[in-house]
């Protein structure tokens, strides 16, 4: 009997193990408009891939992630929280029993767009509350690998006379909203900050993307906002994706090749496609993000995704 009671436990354990294993790698988006993907075909894309904490039907950039991660050949189990127009500080106050109802293996997050809605460029805000959102989350997991995402260059703030960075180049706010994360990675204990801002700038500065959506777009390259200026359009939305991608993974975006399924439904070009991966990953380069992978051969054309449903 008693070697039938050791035989049931332990069998009981190797599937309790085994759950464990499949469910994969864990990672939660915290985060807000920049994150779900405002004003654009993202916003709700294969939201049935992922869970939605808040139950809003949102797919966004954390379903591109979790879209890439499966033709990579990962496991991931993705899971987001987000909430338009806030920074850390809500998440703290008003969503801490979503974050903090499991462990997370990664979490991908960040402020507001413009550091502080309050207060324009002042950094105090997102040093304090990365380091409580570590704080929690290392709470639950104090192994959890934290990841900061540095925003972008919101042209509604660069063009327009009453803007926060009015008169200064476009790529100055995402010089300055990187330079913040850097601070509150050193506050929070964070090891690396996503430089998404700086991919957007790369695009700018390469020709791939117009600098200035109010003066029209030029031909053949990409406007990386949508029709506010403010948050990103499609184009911006996949290169957020493919940063994030690379720095969380550590494969190279390239991998993924121009036929990449969900660019494919999203409208992108295979030009397109190849244009954003590369900035993507000559952006982590340049920021000693390390990614390997070497691009397999583009052959075949682009097809549908593959639908896998959340493990949640």
């Amino acid at each position: 009997m008693k070697s039938l009671v050791t035989l049931v436990v332990g069998l009981s354990l190797a599937v309790a193990g085994a759950s464990v294993s499949a469910a994969g790698t864990s990672i939660l988006f915290i985060g807000n408009s920049f994150t779900f993907g405002s004003g654009s075909a993202v916003r709700f894309y294969r939201n049935d891939t992922v869970t939605d904490l808040n139950n809003e039907g949102v797919g966004g950039v954390p379903a591109l992630f979790k879209s890439f991660t499966q033709q990579a050949g990962l496991d991931y189990d993705v899971a987001l929280e987000t909430r338009g127009g806030v920074g850390l500080d809500f998440h703290l106050a008003q969503k801490s029993k979503e974050i903090g109802a499991r462990p997370y293996d990664k979490v991908v997050m960040h402020g507001y767009s413009t550091l502080d809605a309050d207060k324009p460029r002042d950094p105090a805000k997102l040093m304090a509350t990365s380091k409580q959102m570590a704080d929690l989350l290392r709470s639950k997991n104090p192994k959890a690998d934290i990841y900061l995402m540095a925003t972008w260059s919101r042209a509604d703030q660069t063009y327009p006379k009453d803007g926060a960075w009015a008169g200064q180049p476009i790529d100055a706010m995402g010089h300055d909203v990187q330079a913040a994360y850097l601070k509150a990675a050193v506050a929070a204990d964070i090891k690396t900050v996503i430089p998404v801002g700086e991919a957007f700038n790369r695009a700018i500065k390469t020709g791939v993307a117009d600098p200035n959506p109010y003066d029209g777009i030029e031909a053949n390259k990409l406007n990386i906002w949508t029709y506010d200026s403010y948050h990103a359009s499609t184009y911006g939305y996949y290169l957020e994706a493919l940063t994030i991608f690379g720095a969380v993974t550590g494969r190279d975006p390239r991998s993924l090749a121009d036929n990449e399924c969900s660019a494919f439904e999203l409208g992108l070009s295979r030009e397109q496609v190849r244009s954003l991966q590369q900035i993507a990953f000559d952006e982590l380069t340049a920021n000693k993000i390390k990614v390997s992978g070497a691009a397999p051969a583009k052959t075949g054309s682009p097809q549908r995704c593959v639908t896998t449903r959340s493990t949640h």
